[in-house]
């Protein structure tokens, strides 16, 4: 599938601001950026790898006070919607180093909570199969409710209320799988079928020997999202970061097949 990104955003800080950006579509496995542009006004940018080697992100020293971005791609999808029950899970002693920081508890997943839950609850199936049953428990018993959570949410929180955002239902199944044994990370995409459109958060799962994507809220299927940013949870993938206190003015973010 190909699809086209189009993102703008207008925010207006009190001071001269440095921001942290993670906006574009990534050149990795699975997906190839035909092309894309990006515009920042007059900041002044530095860029750095991605976390985990996956993308870019951006410094950007803006003078203030108003910060103008667009940003405009198209990105060819080619990774395959793999059935997750046709995976397997390694051994612990087996998962390689790539995977084995995504096993542990972070600052909004707090998988060690959710032992005996998933033990409990999901013990009877194993591998892929475990992780696409978490995945339809999540989508089941969650609602979707734009605004019910805010940045400092966490994944408790979320389990008790049962409401969240797509942040929210990638934390939920990061610390689930993660409680599993099986190695998880949140993923920040872009996908068409993202509604209302908006960033998107997604969860990526590893099982033979690779990682896979996986939408907790039903929304993207792998085979339509394109990655831009992995980490722990989401203070990791978030589109920007703000050193001063920023105001947002106006934000879109649109996505479509073409």
């Amino acid at each position: 599938m190909r699809i086209q990104i189009d993102v703008a955003l207008h925010y207006r800080f009190d001071v001269a601001n440095t921001v942290f950006l993670a906006l574009e579509a990534a050149q990795t496995e699975g997906q190839v950026i035909e092309r894309a542009g990006i515009e920042l006004g007059n900041a002044a940018v530095t860029r750095i790898g991605g976390d985990a080697g996956v993308g870019e992100r951006i410094w950007a020293r803006v003078p203030g006070p108003d910060f103008v971005v667009t940003y405009q791609s198209v990105c060819d999808i080619t990774r395959d919607d793999t059935p997750l029950d046709s995976l397997s899970a390694a051994p612990l002693h087996a998962i390689p180093t790539e995977a084995a920081p995504y096993l542990r508890p972070s600052r909004y997943c707090q998988s060690d909570k959710f032992g005996a839950l998933v033990k409990k609850r999901f013990g009877h199936v194993s591998g892929g199969a475990k992780v696409a049953a978490i995945r339809d428990w999540i989508e089941d018993n969650l609602s979707f409710v734009p605004g019910s959570s805010d940045a400092d949410t966490n994944v408790l929180e979320t389990f008790a209320g049962r409401e969240g955002v797509c942040r929210d239902y990638a934390h939920l199944m990061c610390s689930m799988v993660r409680a599993a044994e099986i190695p998880a990370r949140m993923v920040a995409v872009y996908g068409p079928g993202v509604t209302p459109q908006d960033f998107h958060a997604v969860t990526q799962v590893w099982l033979d020997d690779a990682w896979h994507l996986v939408d907790a809220t039903g929304m993207c299927s792998p085979d339509s999202m394109a990655i831009v940013a992995v980490g722990r949870d989401a203070y990791d993938i978030a589109f920007m970061g703000s050193q001063e206190n920023a105001t947002m003015l106006y934000q879109s973010v649109e996505v479509k097949a073409v």
